[in-house]
């Protein structure tokens, strides 16, 4: 769904992102929710990450597929500071991935197709991140692991790193998926995206519009039908408040 370069082989994140975030099985804070939530630090992690995006994308025709497939044969282990992976597992199984970059002097990987959209949208001085590598085992995962994967990654780019508009690339078919269930806006006219091979438009998505959506719906599945969203099957505000002080305690 988030095209990407190559850059997915990287799956490192900043010094200050090092926690490990949790959520569901044992944990306390979502009890009810039989899957786990971190940042994929360690070498297994990534390469479980990967090799699902890899999947994925090739069952997509996606170019990157086959180079990220070459790279992991090889065991390249690439470190990207700007760049955080998250993984949803189960007993070990990854059921879903999605990555979070957040914008620096090298820009976002949206900047090499879309460079004039993303200089109108840092106009304004909002900082920016993109979504990206997001990849799910329709057999395994359920509409309850993207919207958590989702809110995690909401959680760490807006709450934590004060990032305000969210960007992604996002392939024509699925554009009316990510403006009914997330709420983004169309920010481009489709183009060519030749990391993949495939065409793309670019969405983006205010962080203050998804913060008003939690705290109207979240942790409330039962709402789903009402909202039409993803934001009920994610956390509640009151969850979210204490993954925050267990993500802001880690770092101190």
């Amino acid at each position: 769904m988030f095209a990407d370069s190559a850059g997915f082989l990287a799956a490192g994140a900043a010094d200050a992102l090092r926690a490990t975030l949790r959520s569901g099985g044992a944990n306390t804070i979502a009890p009810v929710r039989a899957f786990r939530i971190s940042a994929a630090m360690s070498a297994s992690q990534r390469l479980q990450a990967r090799e699902l995006v890899g999947r994925k994308y090739a069952a997509r025709g996606y170019a990157i597929a086959a180079k990220a497939g070459q790279a992991a044969a090889a065991g390249l282990e690439g470190q990207e500071a700007d760049l955080l992976t998250l993984t949803a597992a189960r007993e070990g199984a990854v059921l879903g991935t999605l990555s979070v970059r957040f914008d620096s002097s090298e820009g976002l990987a949206a900047d090499q197709v879309f460079k004039t959209e993303m200089r109108q949208l840092r106009a304004g001085g909002r900082r920016l991140c993109e979504f990206t590598q997001l990849a799910m085992d329709i057999d395994e995962a359920s509409k309850r692991v993207l919207a958590c994967l989702f809110h995690m990654a909401y959680l760490q780019a807006f709450r934590l790193r004060g990032a305000e508009l969210l960007v992604v690339e996002v392939n024509p078919r699925h554009v009316g998926y990510y403006q009914r269930m997330l709420g983004f806006r169309i920010c481009s006219e489709e183009r060519m995206n030749p990391r993949v091979k495939a065409p793309a438009v670019l969405m983006c998505l205010d962080f203050h519009y998804a913060q008003q959506q939690v705290l109207r719906y979240g942790g409330q599945p039962h709402l789903g039908p009402v909202a039409r969203s993803l934001y009920p099957f994610g956390y509640s505000s009151a969850e979210e408040e204490v993954l925050l002080e267990e993500l802001t305690a880690s770092l101190q």
